[in-house]
Formats: structure tokens, C-alpha cells, sequence
């Protein structure tokens, strides 16, 4: 299996929870900053894990999401909300529970969109949210 390049079907997306997804989305938008970061040269290598964690703290994905909301399909809101209304055991100190759910529902997102495939949706998507950075931070 190739896991660089997905097309999962419809019927096994639907056996994965929400935070399933969030938790490879997560690592989805991480390794898309992290890219970003070293091919914009926005910081040192000592100084790479610093600038990262400023994009993917949720706070951070909690304001940049909003860049986007607006340009999600129905079937994208659906997967976005469900995201964000699943129940998590805890939220981490540095972010409020409504940041932590934003967070949550866009990793889902991110997840959901790489198990498809759609692998030019995340890059428009990701290339909207970094142009809302360039204003935000």
C-alpha cells in the first residue's frame, strides 16, 4: 500500500471516529508546516520546533481555520463539525475548549481529506491558511 498517496472508500471512512481522523490530521498539518517552514526559510534549525509549534498549537489552528470556513463544501462542514463536537478527555492548558474543538475539527478535517486522496484540496486549503498567518502572526 502506498501510503503517500490514498484513495480510501467511502465505506471505510465511515468506521473511523473523529478523533481518529483529528489524530492523522494532526500529523498531516504538522508535516505541512513543517514543509512550509523549511521551504519559506522561516527559521534556523535550531530554531525549527519553535516556529512549528506557533502554527500547530491549537490556538494557532483554532484563529486559522476561520480562513477557510467559508470555503469548505457541505461534505467538508459535515466532517469539520463532526470534529468538533466529538468529546475529548482533556484540553491542554494553553488552549480555551473552544480552541481545542476548532483544532480538533480541523485535524479531522486534514485526516479525512489526506485518507481520500484529495491531496490538492489540503494543499489549497493549507495555502489559504498560511496566507491568514502571514497577517495573524
Amino acid at each position: 500500500m502506498d501510503y503517500f498517496h490514498l484513495s480510501a472508500e467511502q465505506d471505510t471512512m465511515e468506521h473511523i471516529s473523529a478523533l481518529g481522523l483529528a489524530h492523522l490530521g494532526d500529523g498531516v498539518y504538522e508535516l505541512m508546516v513543517r514543509a512550509w517552514l523549511c521551504l519559506h526559510g522561516r527559521a534556523t534549525n535550531a530554531g525549527l520546533h519553535k516556529a512549528a509549534v506557533k502554527y500547530v498549537a491549537a490556538p494557532a489552528q483554532a484563529k486559522l481555520v476561520h480562513a477557510i470556513l467559508p470555503l469548505l463544501t457541505e461534505e467538508e462542514l459535515d466532517v469539520y463539525r463532526r470534529g468538533r463536537n466529538s468529546r475529548t478527555a482533556a484540553v491542554p492548558k494553553a488552549a480555551s475548549v473552544g480552541e481545542y474543538h476548532a483544532a480538533t475539527a480541523l485535524e479531522s478535517l486534514f485526516g479525512w481529506l489526506y485518507l481520500r486522496g484529495e491531496t490538492e484540496r489540503l494543499n489549497q486549503l493549507f495555502d489559504v491558511m498560511m496566507e491568514e498567518a502571514a497577517h495573524a502572526f
